[in-house]
């Protein structure tokens, strides 16, 4: 794995992303995709089952691929793996299916990206059932203050769902929450990381370098890399 440096804008979330100058991005390979990770520099890789593309047919094809994956030196988490009460199949399906990828990445000591909609009752049960000893990351965020110290008072991150983060109301709710359990994401969508960047430290109340020093320091201690 190539790992970031201090200078670097770090996109914690993304598809389809490909090396940028001056960006780190952790693209998401999805497991029904044919999509395999590569050595590229500014590049890691994130390999998992998205609960929208799940079904009981190709359950064991799917999880195939991420064993297949998830020993590549450039996957460093598992995930986008979890829950969806919109989209997706059968609760009991995805439960057993998300757990069947922790247990994945607590055997090879890897963190777990988290994609969860209307299941959050679900996703706690689960924190709570498997005990798990690496991190958890829930991508995506775009809930309240209540639900956000829920989560991380439970160990979890939380990186920002990019459309909410760039809404002037998301400020205060980033100014109240552990500036150690924050990350920033494009989630592959038509926006630029670094206007996230500068919006969030002015919502911070920080230098954008002393923002960029704060995601690396919190990348580094997610990814156990100091």
């Amino acid at each position: 794995m190539n790992f970031p440096v201090t200078n670097d804008y770090i996109d914690i979330h993304t598809h389809d992303s490909g090396p940028i100058p001056g960006i780190f991005s952790v693209e998401n390979l999805m497991a029904h995709e044919s999509k395999s990770p590569v050595d590229a520099p500014g590049l890691a890789f994130t390999s998992g089952i998205h609960p929208w593309y799940l079904s009981e047919i190709n359950h064991n094809k799917l999880i195939d691929n991420v064993l297949k994956t998830i020993t590549h030196p450039s996957v460093v988490a598992v995930g986008e793996a979890g829950f969806d009460k919109i989209k997706g199949p059968l609760l009991e399906l995805q439960r057993r299916t998300f757990e069947e990828q922790v247990t994945v990445a607590e055997e090879h000591k890897k963190p777990v990206v988290i994609h969860c909609v209307r299941a959050w009752d679900e996703l706690l049960s689960e924190r709570k059932k498997l005990r798990p000893k690496m991190p958890w990351l829930i991508h995506g965020f775009r809930g309240n203050k209540e639900l956000a110290f829920q989560l991380i008072s439970k160990g979890m991150y939380l990186s920002f769902w990019f459309d909410f983060v760039m809404r002037p109301e998301s400020a205060d709710l980033l100014r109240s929450l552990p500036a150690d359990r924050i990350f920033l994401e494009t989630d592959g969508a038509e926006v630029n990381i670094k206007d996230i960047y500068l919006k969030v430290a002015l919502d911070l109340r920080l230098d954008l370098d002393e923002l960029k020093v704060l995601i690396l320091n919190n990348f580094n201690k997610f990814f156990n890399l100091k």
